[in-house]
């Protein structure tokens, strides 16, 4: 059987999204930096935190996250997926889009790839 989507977002994710999206999905697999005892990490730790645990990172740094995953793929490390939905996306908007790659998506498939979210 296929496994889900599991995801993890950083530190600045707006809580928001996060509420909206557990409201629509309750059973999803989505944890904060703050829940695993990363609050306050570099954005290398927080990609290979995600990367152990596979799950996809969501994010609105686009500055300086898409940089140190270009960095960690150009090594040969796991990337297990980067959602970056930037802040002017209306939080409607990024829980629809959020919600759709939970249930559409197998946890592989983002595997190494930086996504812009809306798709």
């Amino acid at each position: 059987m296929a496994s889900k989507i599991r995801f993890l977002t950083d530190e600045h994710f707006r809580s928001a999204i996060l509420n909206g999206v557990r409201r629509r999905l309750p059973n999803l697999d989505i944890v904060r930096v703050q829940d695993v005892g990363l609050r306050t990490a570099s954005d290398p730790k927080i990609l290979e935190f995600a990367a152990l645990e596979n799950r996809v990172l969501l994010t609105h740094d686009a500055r300086t996250m898409e940089t140190h995953v270009k960095a960690r793929l150009a090594t040969g490390r796991a990337v297990p997926g980067v959602l970056i939905i930037r802040q002017k996306v209306p939080i409607a908007t990024a829980i629809d889009e959020i919600v759709m790659v939970a249930e559409c998506s197998l946890h592989n498939e983002w595997n190494g790839l930086i996504q812009f979210l809306p798709l």
